[in-house]
Order: structure tokens, then C-alpha cells, then sequence
């Protein structure tokens, strides 16, 4: 059975923890062959230590996270000018109409324009809010940021050693358990007399 020295890592529900594989302390971390014919549970803090793996790096899936990084800033930035002017349009706007409406009727609508600009404003003043909310929470780092770590590693020598005993062991003991089940292997009983 050959067993390749590529495990990704895979991340499991609080629930499902289990026991780290040198620690014994519950994790939710998972390390995985791509093919699936091993996996273990591994706290986080052992895929630091340079004694245990070593990461494989991706330098193509890298480049193309840069990429995306920087179109996705260059996009936030695009929309933040686009309501920037939408916001100053829409200023001039009610500036001019309210030019307007003073020139022609001072008198007859001053009490529905103030409840409309007050409406107006209120719905301006929320959506501030809102942006100042947003770009705190950004500031305070509540949104959810991708993980940088590496995804794929390799065991060093000796943790894959164990990996791969432990396979070639649970191989050997399905393979006994089927040779005990079958009547064959045993001698038969003498039919002869003594």
C-alpha cells in the first residue's frame, strides 16, 4: 500500500473534535491524503512546529489570492467614489428643487418640504451610519478574514513512518481476521481410526 506524503488540512465542527494525534487534547483540525485513505486529527499549534511538517507551498494558488486581494480592493474603492457622487448628485438636487420650490411657492409647501428633507435626511444620516459601523467593524477586525496558512503539508520522516505502519498494521490485521474466518486454513479432523 503506498501512501503519499501530501496531507491537506481540513477544518471540522467544534463537535466533531477529537483527539489531537500527539497531544491528545481535542481539535478541530483535520490532515487528510487527497485520495483519502488517511486522515488524523492535529491541533494548529503542531502545524507551526518545523519538527513535525513542513508546508507545501502553492505558488500559483498564491499569485492568483494576490490577484483577487487587489481587484477586490480596486472594486471596494470604485464603489465607495461611485456613492461618493451619488451622494453629491443627489445633494445638488435637493438644492436646485429647493430653489425652485422657494421661488415659486414660498408659503404653500414650506411644512411638506421639511418632512420630506427631514425623511431625506434621516435616510442619509442612517446610511452614514451604517458606512461608520461597516468600516469600524473592518477597523476592529470583526469581519471574517481568510485563513493565510498553508493548506498542504508534508510529515517529516518520522511522523510518516508511524502513518504508514499504522496503515500496513490495520492492513495485516483485516487480512488475518479474513484468513481466520475462512474453515480452510485449519487442518480437518481425522476420519481415520486410531
Amino acid at each position: 500500500m503506498s501512501l503519499t506524503n501530501v496531507y491537506h488540512v481540513r477544518r471540522v465542527a467544534d463537535t466533531s473534535a477529537k483527539a489531537c494525534m500527539i497531544c491528545y487534547k481535542p481539535s478541530s483540525t483535520v490532515m487528510i491524503t487527497p485520495d483519502n485513505k488517511d486522515f488524523f486529527y492535529v491541533c494548529p499549534a503542531h502545524l507551526q512546529d518545523r519538527h513535525f511538517c513542513s508546508p507545501i507551498i502553492d505558488t500559483e494558488g498564491q499569485a492568483k489570492r494576490l490577484k483577487e486581494e487587489a481587484v477586490a480592493k480596486e472594486i471596494e474603492i470604485v464603489k465607495k467614489e461611485y456613492e461618493e457622487k451619488q451622494r453629491r448628485k443627489k445633494e445638488r438636487e435637493k438644492a436646485s428643487s429647493k430653489d425652485d420650490k422657494a421661488d415659486k411657492d414660498k408659503n404653500k409647501d414650506e411644512s411638506k418640504d421639511k418632512d420630506k428633507a427631514s425623511t431625506e435626511a434621516k435616510k442619509d444620516d442612517e446610511k452614514d451610519r451604517d458606512e461608520k459601523i461597516a468600516s469600524i467593524r473592518k477597523d476592529n477586525g470583526t469581519e471574517t478574514k481568510p485563513d493565510d496558512s498553508p493548506r498542504i503539508y508534508s510529515l517529516h520522516k518520522n511522523f510518516y513512518q508511524m502513518r504508514t505502519d499504522r496503515l500496513r498494521n490495520i492492513e495485516m490485521a483485516k487480512r488475518n481476521q479474513e484468513r481466520l474466518k475462512n474453515p480452510s486454513l485449519f487442518p480437518s479432523v481425522p476420519s481415520g481410526s486410531p
